[in-house]
């Protein structure tokens, strides 16, 4: 099968810092980056690398046609990617010592999608595919809408949270995924513990504690790998998009968790977000390392 990720697409800016500055203050940098990240492209790049069919629907600026070859470069269909006259999106990114971040998002041509645009890339898809999304592109619920409509399983990443959009995704999503403080949020507005939330499914990462994928009635778990963390920008993406790509391929959830999560810990060990997902190879060799 395929999946269809219409997704966000940013300019990463990525600073290396001591430490995070106070309110006021100015510090100077220790090292500096520039690469391809955004939520959508990131689970987009992930689930290329472990093996699925992608294509990614979504919107760059003038300044953003490399981030379009880079997505092509990886495995990604690009065939519903335009180029159009609003700015690429952009992200600006601290890291301090310990690997923990911050980030501001400029959204830019990530909220320029038309309805037209997203009917175009769903038509192209089969029933039975998925159709992942994301809050960082606009008409996420009428995209949810129209896949349900054509067919499609929806995976839905409740992220940045936003309780009005995560309460219209409730009944559309077959796979909601979130980190913990989302799925703390996410059972807040709903008004329920976690594992009681109204969802087929629900994937909660859990950072250093690995991630549990509850679905009909039942929670699997699996723990995180130790690592040494470089950097945890884009993390939850690569696990995501790898856990994605295995139940896309009918792996067992447990299976797919597992590999999920050595995906993302080989993904921390690396500065960067998109730039630092790991290949099927590696994870493989990595999974196999670690008996």
């Amino acid at each position: 099968m395929t999946i269809l990720n219409i997704g966000s697409i940013n300019i990463d800016h990525a600073y290396r810092v001591a430490r995070h500055p106070a309110p006021g203050e100015t510090i100077l940098d220790k090292g500096y980056l520039r690469g391809l990240g955004g939520k959508g492209a990131n689970m987009s790049l992930a689930a290329c690398a472990a093996g699925a069919v992608v294509r990614h629907a979504g919107a760059v600026g003038p300044d953003g046609a490399w981030c379009r070859d880079q997505l092509a470069a990886a495995g990604c269909d690009v065939t519903d990617l335009k180029i159009g006259d609003v700015e690429t999106g952009h992200g600006l990114i601290m890291v301090d010592d310990a690997g923990e971040n911050v980030i501001v998002v400029h959204s830019g041509a990530n909220q320029a999608l038309t309805m037209a645009d997203l009917n175009a890339a769903i038509a192209r898809a089969a029933p039975g595919d998925w159709l992942l999304l994301q809050n960082e592109t606009n008409l996420v619920s009428a995209a949810a809408q129209a896949g349900r409509a054509a067919g499609l399983k929806i995976a839905y990443a409740a992220a940045p949270f936003d309780a009005g959009a995560a309460n219209e995704m409730l009944d559309l999503a077959d796979l909601v995924a979130v980190n913990e403080v989302e799925a703390e949020q996410l059972a807040a507005q709903a008004g329920c513990p976690i594992a009681e939330l109204p969802v087929r499914a629900l994937l909660v990462t859990l950072g250093e504690r690995g991630a549990v994928y509850r679905a009909d009635g039942a929670a699997i778990t699996t723990p995180a790998f130790p690592v040494t963390t470089v950097d945890t920008t884009g993390a939850g993406d690569t696990f995501l998009g790898f856990f994605l790509a295995g139940l896309d391929r009918g792996d067992a959830p447990a299976a797919a968790l597992q590999r999920a999560a050595a995906a993302a810990a080989l993904q921390v060990t690396r500065p960067g977000a998109g730039d630092a997902i790991p290949s099927a190879a590696e994870v493989a060799d990595f999974l196999s390392s670690r008996g």
